[in-house]
C-alpha cells in the first residue's frame, strides 16, 4: 500500500472543502484534497443553482397567468417540459464546469479521488491502495437527504430526492412532495407552476425556517391558496403499482388516498460521517450521531481535526460553508494555535413566492433565551409599491433589544424578501439601533419603505418600553 504524508488532508471537495484548500494552501504546499465522488459542489450540481433555474422557468409561466390583473391579456402559457429541463441541465452543467475547471487547475499532487476513512488518528485509508498520514485533517464531506429506509424499499425508483429532478428530460404529470422545509417549498411550488399536479404533505405545521407564530400563520394561509398543502399529515403509507404510487395519509379531516407518478422526499438531511469510521480517530459523536465541534474554531474537541460545511449539520448554506472552510483551513494551518473567528449575522432565505427569510436571532431563539424585546411589523397587503406591482402579500416582523435599542433579527414572508433580508442582516451585524436605521436613506416609492414602516413601529415600541 502506498503511503502519502501531508501536513493537512481535506476530505471532501465541495464548497467548504474548496475554501478550506484555498485557506490552507496559502500557508503550506503540503495539502491534499480528497474527493470520493465528483467535483462540482452540491450548490452548482444539485442545489442552489439548478433549483433557481427551475424556479425561473416557473416564475415566467406564473407571471403570464397574472397579467390580466394589469389589463394585459395573453394566451394561456404552454409549458414545454422538455425545453424547460433542457435549459436547467445545460445551465447547471455550465455552473458545474466552472467549479470543475477551478479544482482541476490545482496541482495534481494536491488532490486524489477515492473514499476516505479513518484507520487511526491522523491516518486515512483512501480506496484500497493509499494510506494518507496527515498532521491535521479537515472533514468537509457534506450531507445527504435523510429518507426513511422503508420508503426506499416500497417505492424503488418512484421515490426521488431533489437531486434527481435536475437530471429529468421532461416534467412528470404528478409528484407527491413530503416535507415543508426549504427544498420542499421551492420545488413543490415551481413544479406546480409548470403544470405538474402537486400535493405537499407536511408532517408538522412548520413552513420553511419560520418560527414566529404570526409570520408562520400568514405563510401557511398564502401557500394554501396556491398549493395543495396538508398540515400535520400522519400515517403516510405507499404502495407501488407499476410506474405509479398509491399514497395514503391521515389528517384532521380524515383519511385520504391519491395516485402519483413520483414521491419526492424532502424530509431533511443528515451529515455524511457514517462511512468515515470516526471512532478509529478517537472522535466522539453525541447521542444524535453528530460530531461535537466548536463553531467559532470548527475544531472537533481537542483533536487536530476540523469540521467544515454541511457535515456540521448546522447551517446548510453556501456562504456558511464557505466561511467554515476558510476558518477550518486557516486553523488547520496554524494548529496548535487555533483562533476563534467571528461569524456573520445569520441569514436564511427561501426562494418561494412570496419569498421567506429569517435574519439574525429568530423569534424562537428570542423566546428560548428570554431576551426582553420589542416588535415592529408591516403587513404587505397595504404597502404602496407592493400594491402597484400586484405582489402585496405577506408579513414582516422585526425584533429589537429593549435594553440597547439594537436590531436583533427579523422573520418575514413577502415581496423582495431576499433584498430586505440582506439589508436587515447588515444592520444586525453592524449592531445598529432602530433609531440609527431610520436615519439611513429610503427612496420613494420602493419596497424598502415597508421595511422602514416596520422599523418605525419597532422604534416606537422600544421608546415606550423605556418610558420615553
Amino acid at each position: 500500500m502506498k503511503v502519502l504524508k501531508k501536513e493537512i488532508a481535506i476530505v471532501g471537495a465541495g464548497s467548504a472543502g474548496m475554501n478550506a484548500y484555498r485557506a490552507a494552501i496559502a500557508h503550506t504546499d503540503s495539502v491534499l484534497l480528497i474527493e470520493s465522488g465528483h467535483y462540482g459542489t452540491m450548490c452548482a450540481r444539485t442545489g442552489c443553482m439548478p433549483s433557481k433555474l427551475l424556479i425561473a422557468a416557473a416564475d415566467h409561466a406564473h407571471h403570464a397567468t397574472l397579467a390580466a390583473q394589469f389589463g394585459v391579456h395573453v394566451l394561456p402559457p404552454a409549458v414545454d417540459g422538455v425545453a424547460v429541463m433542457k435549459r436547467v441541465r445545460e445551465e447547471r452543467d455550465r455552473f458545474v464546469g466552472f467549479v470543475v475547471d477551478t479544482v482541476e487547475s490545482w496541482p495534481k499532487q494536491n488532490r486524489v479521488m477515492g473514499h476516505a476513512r479513518f484507520v487511526a488518528p491522523g491516518k486515512l485509508q483512501v480506496g484500497e491502495n493509499l494510506l494518507v498520514e496527515a498532521e491535521r485533517i479537515i472533514i468537509a464531506t457534506g450531507s445527504t437527504p435523510d429518507v426513511p429506509a422503508q420508503w426506499q424499499q416500497a417505492l424503488g425508483d418512484r421515490l426521488i430526492i431533489n437531486e434527481d429532478i435536475f437530471y429529468w428530460n421532461d416534467l412528470p404529470e404528478s409528484v407527491l412532495v413530503i416535507g415543508s422545509g426549504v427544498i420542499a417549498l421551492e420545488l413543490a411550488q415551481a413544479l406546480a407552476r409548470l403544470g405538474v399536479r402537486i400535493r405537499l404533505l407536511s408532517r408538522s405545521a412548520r413552513i420553511g425556517p419560520l418560527t414566529d407564530p404570526a409570520v408562520l400563520d400568514c405563510a401557511r394561509k398564502i401557500f394554501k391558496r396556491e398549493l395543495s398543502l396538508v398540515d400535520n399529515s400522519k400515517d403516510i403509507q405507499f404502495r407501488r403499482d407499476g410506474n405509479q404510487v398509491d399514497a395514503r395519509w391521515r389528517d384532521e379531516s380524515g383519511t385520504h388516498e391519491e395516485r402519483f407518478e413520483f414521491v419526492l422526499a424532502a424530509t431533511g438531511r443528515k451529515a455524511n460521517i457514517a462511512r468515515l469510521d470516526v471512532a478509529k480517530a478517537n472522535l466522539l459523536v453525541d447521542k444524535n450521531g453528530k460530531l461535537e465541534f466548536d463553531r467559532g474554531t470548527t475544531q472537533v474537541g481537542n483533536a487536530p481535526v476540523f469540521l467544515a460545511g454541511d457535515v456540521q449539520d448546522d447551517f446548510s448554506l453556501l456562504h456558511e460553508a464557505a466561511d467554515d472552510g476558510k476558518i477550518a483551513g486557516s486553523n488547520a494551518a496554524s494548529w496548535p494555535e487555533v483562533l476563534t473567528y467571528p461569524r456573520r449575522a445569520p441569514l436564511n432565505i427561501v426562494f418561494s413566492d412570496p419569498q421567506i427569510a429569517v435574519v439574525g436571532t429568530s423569534h424562537q431563539a428570542l423566546i428560548k433565551s428570554n431576551i426582553d424585546h420589542a416588535v415592529g411589523e408591516v403587513d404587505w397587503g397595504s404597502q404602496g409599491r407592493a400594491r402597484v406591482a400586484g405582489v402585496n402579500r405577506g408579513l414582516l416582523r422585526v425584533y429589537g433589544d429593549k435594553k440597547t435599542g439594537k436590531l436583533l433579527g427579523a422573520e418575514m414572508i413577502g415581496p423582495r424578501a431576499e433584498h430586505m433580508a440582506h439589508l436587515l442582516a447588515w444592520c444586525v451585524q453592524l449592531q445598529l439601533s432602530a433609531g440609527q436605521i431610520l436615519e439611513l436613506p429610503f427612496y420613494h416609492p420602493v419596497f424598502e419603505e415597508g421595511l422602514r414602516t416596520a422599523i418605525r413601529e419597532l422604534n416606537h415600541n422600544l421608546d415606550n418600553s423605556r418610558g420615553r
